[in-house]
């Protein structure tokens, strides 16, 4: 009987087209030759090397590379969500350097900003030039951005930001920030420089997840914007829940990758670590485990997949982008945890990557909208009644 292939048992590559294989390959060997042999060092030193990455990540095109013109690759939906597989394949920190850069910067701007917003700031982006950061989360409104408490008020031609924004991933590294803020006339985007008087950042440490990405706390004290760093394109929430959409996206198809690591890890650990006089792969009580995580991978992959064709032809919707958020990231953490009981004590040091990605896993669980959240937007779907308050 031939083998299940581990890595894609039912073959779901095959799928993917020319072009999409080609970038799934490069990304690979991106991954392979720039960060396995350093993640675990960055992870334990708090560092990500965001200037030495970001121009290179750039090159390959893919900061962006969903979106059109301006520099940008105007890949498909598929190539981004393998990409982003294998990205976080390596480290969920640095999938979310890139889909912040690509679907929670670059995207408000391609679809809502103006045109001489887009050209100032998009062909930087995208070539890893500049480094952007989204501010929406504060240090009392997660869940609930509706309630956001910075404000942004008219002064004649310009605009005075006030407020705090905290958890914001290249927060303290970004050239440029887009701050959502409250208005007389609805939730309003900003694009914010750094160097911008008024506006300080502070980088969060003691972090015992995702320790290799930057994440900080931005502070804006009567900042002052002229009218042209409106995204004149959108008011109301509409705005940074679309940008949500797009980067739950790049998690949903990302953690499949970390998924995936985890399960190599502990199917070659099964198979070469020896107890009771036979390897830990021939006790049933392994192989169960390890026969639950193919079918949790096999389901993120179908779902992932599945999902990309469905925003391709233009069908999916956010509660699609919900469904898959919380699906596969519950099947990554479920697997992380069961590989490292697999690997025993040893599956808690950085020379095995499985409890790095189970201990990221569980900020990817939170971000971006937390489990909670995703049950009550799928639980809404399928009984037309908000159950939020």
């Amino acid at each position: 009987m031939p083998h299940l292939n581990p890595v894609d048992a039912l073959d779901l590559d095959s799928e993917l087209d020319d072009d999409e294989r080609l970038i799934r390959d490069t990304v690979a060997a991106f991954v392979r030759d720039h960060v396995s042999d350093h993640v675990a060092g960055w992870f334990e030193s708090g560092t990500f090397p965001t200037g030495e990455l970001a121009p290179v990540i750039g090159k390959l095109g893919l900061l962006g590379m969903h979106l059109d013109g301006y520099g940008c690759a105007g890949a498909s939906a598929a190539a981004y969500g393998v990409a982003c597989r294998e990205l976080e394949a390596a480290d969920s920190g640095l999938r979310s350097f890139v889909s912040v850069q690509g679907s929670l910067v670059m995207f408000p701007i391609h679809r809502y900003g103006s045109e001489e917003q887009k050209r100032e700031w998009l062909p930087r982006l995208a070539s890893g030039e500049a480094v952007g950061c989204f501010g929406l989360t504060e240090p009392d409104q997660g869940s609930d951005p509706g309630g956001m408490r910075t404000q942004a008020k008219r002064d004649g031609d310009d605009w005075i930001l006030s407020g705090t924004k905290m958890w914001i991933t290249n927060g303290s590294i970004a050239d440029i920030a887009v701050v959502w803020a409250r208005t007389e006339d609805g939730i309003r985007g900003f694009l914010v420089p750094k160097g911008t008087p008024g506006f300080t950042t502070s980088e969060i440490h003691s972090k015992l997840s995702l320790r290799a990405s930057v994440t900080a706390e931005l502070h804006l004290e009567d900042v002052r914007l002229p009218s042209s760093a409106v995204l004149p394109g959108v008011t109301g929430l509409r705005g940074p829940l679309s940008c949500l959409s797009e980067a739950r996206f790049g998690i949903l198809c990302g953690v499949v990758g970390a998924a995936r690591t985890c399960y190599l890890s502990a199917l070659d650990y099964s198979t070469t670590r020896e107890q009771f006089g036979r390897p830990l792969g021939g006790f049933q009580l392994t192989q169960r485990k390890l026969a639950g995580m193919q079918v949790g991978l096999v389901h993120s992959q179908l779902l992932a997949l599945r999902l990309s064709k469905l925003k391709d032809a233009g069908q999916l919707r956010p509660e699609h982008v919900s469904l898959g958020k919380l699906a596969n990231v519950r099947a990554a953490i479920d697997i992380a945890r069961d590989a490292r009981t697999i690997l025993g004590a040893n599956g808690i040091t950085t020379e095995y990557p499985v409890l790095r990605h189970a201990n990221n896993l569980e900020t990817v669980l939170t971000y971006e909208g937390t489990e909670e959240i995703h049950t009550l937007v799928v639980g809404e779907s399928v009984t037309g009644l908000a159950a939020y308050r």
